[in-house]
Parts: C-alpha cells; structure tokens; sequence
C-alpha cells in the first residue's frame, strides 16, 4: 500500500522509486528462466534486433508476431558485416518479449500479486490491464541506446493511463545504462503516437516539445529489487552501456480498463488471448 505522500509524489514527479520491493529468490528464478529461453532460441529462425532508431523501419512479421509470443531480439551490435554473432548467443540478446507475463510461469508469478495490484491502485490504476512484458539485458559493452520517448506513444488510450512497472534485476548505475528522466514532465504533451493498421506501423508527430537535456535530466541510479513505476507520459531514456558489467531489467506495461484503449495500439488482444490484470 502506498502512502498518502507517495501518491502524491507520483502525481507530482511523475514517478516513484520502491527499494526493496522485490526478493533475491524471486529475481534469481526470473533471470535463471530469461536464460533458459535465451538458451533454448534459435538465431537461425531470427536475426531481427531491437532498436530505437528509426524503429519503425526495423519492423517486421517477427515483431509484430511477438505481441503474443515470448520472442528474443537481438542488440543492434550483436552482428558483424557478415552477418555473424560477435560474441556468445548469451552476450547477444538486446530483450525478450512481449508476453511472457501471460504464458510463462515463471514470468507470470513475478507479474502477479497483491503488492503490485496496491501500487497499481495507489497510482490511480483501479482496473489494471498489463498488456507487456519485456526482459531487457543491456548487455555489457554492446547494450543499446534507448532514446528519449514516452511510453503512452505505444499505448495510447482516453483518457491515457499507460503506466510502466521497471523492476531492477541488477543494479542500474551511470556505468551500466540506467534510467534517466525529467521530474514533472508527465505534465507536458504526448509528442508522437505509434499507429498500426493491419501489418503497417507508423509513428505519427503530435507535439514538437524538445525532449529533455542535460539540465533538466536526472538519473535513476537503483539497486536489483528495486521497482520504478512511472506514468505513460514521462519522458524517459537510457544510455548505451559500454561497461562490462549488464544491466538486467524487467517491465510491465499495464493500463485501466476504464480508459479507452485504442484500437490502433500495436499490441491488440481477443477473446482467445485476454488482458488479464495483477490478481
């Protein structure tokens, strides 16, 4: 349960940082399972990466398939010119996703449970949805930039409620990638929309807001346990990580069933496949 000054913090900042919030026991068994699957993939059935940089271009039936998969995509570094791994299969996965959450065990017990169905109500989610899961690497030396943007681009909804759940699996330093954001900026405008229809995405500009920069930027430097929920509007960011030490992270995306959630969104669900909640 959050307390009456940490929800009006994340009204106010527009995010909350939790230490502690998650176990040894319980970040052992989902990184030890994220492996399993790294292990059991085969490169050969996909070299598709994982990029921020004119994503949409990059997108392919792999990608978009993966909204109800649990899929493995590759950094944008993990090939040379010739089109082969640099280093280890292991060393070479950029993330896992999208639905993990709901087909893995495993995946789906660290999803789940009352404490984050009370942080899900303390920040104003009454019916939460989790619509994605992702399991991010930030591999050591090669682990990629991930560029300002807002989450609500991908999860658009009236009025919007996307709100993110990124659990640190290790810790998060300036040395390795950590998250980095602008206190109150969930009070500026949605700047761009991530539209699909059939097979064609696109990303659509709404706003010319810059993003922030060095002056209004602060990093989230947080230790493995801690849990950072953050509203769909916040810009966020993270460096590339060229240190030799990773950067595991796990996130949820999760919106209000009493929002309208748009039908454009990239990621869609029908009766055979619901979006369930946190219990």
């Amino acid at each position: 349960m959050l307390s009456q000054e940490q929800m009006a913090r994340y009204q106010r900042e527009g995010f909350l940082v939790l230490p502690g919030f998650k176990r040894a026991d319980e970040i052992a068994a989902l990184r030890a399972r994220a492996m399993q699957m790294v292990h059991d993939f085969d490169p050969q059935t996909s070299k598709t990466i994982f990029t921020t940089n004119d994503q949409v271009r990059t997108i392919d039936r792999y990608f978009l398939d993966s909204a109800t998969k649990s899929s493995c995509f590759f950094e944008e570094e993990a090939f040379d010119a010739d089109g082969n791994l640099r280093q280890a299969k292991e060393l070479s996965i950029n993330k896992i996703g999208h639905a993990m959450h709901d087909l893995d065990p495993v995946f789906s017990a660290f999803s789940r449970g009352a404490a984050l169905d009370a942080v899900a109500k303390g920040v104003g989610l009454e019916q939460p949805q989790i619509w994605q899961s992702m399991y991010i690497f930030k591999q050591p030396g090669i682990g990629g930039e991930v560029g300002w943007h807002q989450d609500a681009t991908f999860f658009d909804s009236t009025p919007i409620s996307v709100t993110t759940f990124w659990f640190a699996l290790e810790d998060a330093t300036l040395q390795n990638g950590c998250l980095w954001t602008q206190v109150g900026g969930h009070h500026g405008p949605l700047r761009e929309r991530f539209v699909r229809h059939g097979d064609v995405v696109r990303k659509e500009p709404l706003d010319a807001t810059a993003w922030p920069d060095s002056s209004t930027a602060v990093p989230l430097e947080v230790q493995a346990g801690t849990l950072v929920v953050f509203h769909g509007l916040l810009p966020h960011y993270s460096a590339p990580n060229r240190s030799p030490i990773s950067r595991h992270a796990y996130t949820l995306h999760v919106t209000d069933a009493r929002t309208a959630y748009a039908p454009t969104n990239w990621i869609q669900r029908g009766a055979d496949f619901p979006v369930r909640g946190f219990v």
